[in-house]
């Protein structure tokens, strides 16, 4: 079994854990899981990087040793991952003894390699960042220098003898390894960074600190810390036994994909690789650069107040509705961006709308017309070929994306093919068929080919929605968790479960946020908006099916409609086009107020009206009805 190696950056633990990185591990766990469902033995490494100068303020800040402040700050992250649902394989902690004995393996075999050679520092230094800041770098007016990773000015002038790292003495060999590894950094755009910024000539890099103590003591001389970043690359081969170079280091290493964001790119595509090239050992095989993630298109700071707390999400949405949205949102080297409001919509259209309600539809039609069994070998059409046919291209289509980490697309696909079974059920009408007990080999050939379809989209959204996926395996009776397409026994039975996505309320989620009006103001409102029953009384409500549905010319809002009332068809036109694509409504049951007086919008002559409520948000929803209604 081939093996796949891949880490996460690991996390310092100066501050509780935000949506960046909890973006990044479960892009990490959603590969891990992928690579397992496509055979690999996976090794799947995160954890927290623990020391430096910022970790030894803030604990002394709060009154608590650095390794208390750590302690505290590590069980944040192991709580949230297990939360995530994230399986990873070890958690290292830069703390660690295996750790803090490996990086002193590393330093010394570099040192002994005369790349590390003691001088002195005199400049200024990010605490933020734990960087020197180069003398090139913009002065304030003020006379502060602005560092170059995070933008913030800085007075903190140190002057100290440390040891430095022979950069420089590595440009060229880091150019042909880029030339002759073009794939080394995804996508296109960072690796090209990486060689301008090569290109641009490298300096010798200080790799310790003589006025910070916490953190990892340089072999043979005490009085000096190894810098954080030297410490915390390493972990990636301390983790898998580096110190001892047993067997599981030598089958493990190197490393096949790094994850990170991208404002350590540098660190990871030339720092680590010409640490690697001068211990003598082999470099990862690639490294994946996403973006950051913005809140309503701005970046998150706390400065802004707009950091994204995960925990606040977990308290209204299930893991893998959060890590569903992650992963659909996203395009691997792009910026995602959060607003509660595409959240809210992306969870309610396609995990309730879409995958939820396909699944009930299904398993509800078992229920009902076989008892939650079938006895039936089934009744099968071309149609039913052509379901087949369709999942085997689309579960190629996805395969290919997921192999290039572009889960966004590869799930547009799922979703897409989501939606043709929807209107596979309205086109085959099971609930016609079952009207008549000489169609029910034809009704079980359309439901085992639901089931069959259902369970094999499944698998493929196993590695982005483990809980749901299990649930819907378990619903179906199957421990199956290989790809193709699903084989079903003649004979099999289901589990009805609960429902996988509920919908959500926006107005819950956000909280009612307006004060409430005095009781005079209620009474006038009222007073002012009441209906007598008998004005009710003349509202003619019927339930109509969606036969077409297409968006209005120079009408960014409006939806032209074309409806079966049972007595005949008619035109509407709805504002629903912001919320609602045609394709999803046709084949659809709706309410409509059907004696309405026709009105023309847009020169269509509309000749109803949708029922739907709205939320806080003016978001309009439409009722779903039962196939059967």
């Amino acid at each position: 079994m081939a093996k796949f190696f891949l880490t996460t950056p690991i996390y310092y633990v100066n501050d509780v854990p935000h949506i960046g990185h909890a973006y990044t591990t479960v892009l990490a766990d959603v590969i891990a899981r992928y690579k397992r469902l496509r055979g690999f033995q996976v090794m799947f490494l995160t954890g927290t990087d623990e020391h430096g100068q910022k970790i030894e303020r803030s604990a002394l800040k709060q009154g608590l040793a650095p390794k208390q402040l750590a302690d505290a700050m590590v069980e944040q992250f192991k709580q949230l991952w297990q939360v995530l649902n994230i399986g990873y394989d070890h958690f290292i902690r830069t703390t660690d003894e295996e750790h803090i004995k490996g990086v002193q393996k590393i330093f010394a075999r570099v040192k002994e390699k005369g790349d590390i050679y003691l001088g002195e520092y005199a400049g200024h230094y990010c605490i933020s960042c734990e960087n020197f800041i180069p003398e090139s770098a913009e002065e304030t007016a003020d006379g502060k220098r602005t560092c170059p990773e995070c933008g913030r000015p800085t007075d903190n002038r140190v002057k100290e003898k440390c040891y430095f790292f022979r950069l420089s003495a590595y440009g060229d060999k880091l150019l042909k390894f880029f030339e002759e590894n073009p794939d080394f950094v995804t996508p296109r755009s960072r690796m090209n960074e990486v060689v301008s910024f090569v290109k641009m000539g490298l300096r010798d890099l200080s790799v310790t600190r003589s006025t910070v103590k916490w953190g990892v003591p340089v072999p043979g001389d005490p009085q000096q810390t190894i810098y954080v970043w030297f410490d915390a690359l390493a972990n990636y081969i301390t983790a898998i036994d580096y110190l001892n170079e047993s067997e599981r280091f030598t089958a493990l290493w190197p490393a096949d994909l790094h994850i990170m964001a991208k404002d350590i790119l540098k660190y990871h595509a030339i720092y680590w690789p010409a640490f690697l090239l001068a211990a003598g050992l082999p470099l990862p095989k690639k490294e994946l650069i996403h973006g950051w993630w913005l809140k309503d298109e701005k970046k998150m700071s706390k400065s802004s107040g707009n950091v994204l707390d995960p925990h606040i999400l977990l308290k209204h949405f299930s893991a893998d509705a959060i890590r569903y949205f992650l992963m659909r949102e996203a395009s691997i080297g792009a910026d995602g961006n959060f607003s509660h409001e595409g959240f809210i919509n992306r969870v309610n259209t396609d995990l309730t709308n879409d995958w939820a309600n396909l699944v009930s539809r299904t398993t509800g039609m078992i229920d009902k017309y076989f008892n939650k069994s079938f006895q039936d070998a089934g009744l099968y059409t071309e149609k039913e070929q052509d379901i087949q046919n369709g999942y085997l291209e689309l579960e190629k289509k996805v395969l290919d994306n997921f192999d290039q980490y572009q889960f966004n697309r590869g799930l547009e696909e799922i979703f897409e093919f989501i939606n043709r079974l929807n209107r596979y059920i309205v086109d085959a009408q099971p609930w016609n068929l079952a009207k008549d007990q000489t169609n029910l080999p034809r009704l079980a050939g359309v439901l085992k080919t639901l089931a069959r379809a259902i369970l094999s989209v499944n698998t493929l959204l196993s590695p982005v929605l483990p809980d749901t996926t299990a649930k819907v395996r378990a619903i179906f009776n199957s421990v199956d968790l290989e790809l193709g397409w699903k084989k079903l026994p003649e004979t099999f039975a289901i589990n009805p479960g609960e429902q996988l996505f509920p919908r959500v309320d926006s107005k819950v989620f956000f909280g009612e946020t307006e004060a409430s009006p005095s009781l005079s103001t209620v009474q006038d409102v009222a007073n002012a908006n009441v209906i007598e029953i008998e004005d009710f009384k003349k509202v003619q409500m019927v339930v109509a099916m969606v036969l077409e549905a297409e968006k209005v010319e120079k009408a960014d809002k409006l939806l032209k409609l074309k409806i079966d009332t049972g007595d005949g068809t008619r035109t509407l036109v709805a504002g629903i086009a912001q919320y609602y694509k045609p394709e999803d409504l046709v084949g659809r049951k709706i309410i409509i107020v059907k004696n309405l007086k026709p009105a023309k919008l847009r020169g269509i002559l509309s000749q109803g009206m949708i029922l739907a409520a709205s939320d806080a948000g003016n978001r309009p929803y439409i009722p779903i009805l039962p196939d059967d209604t």
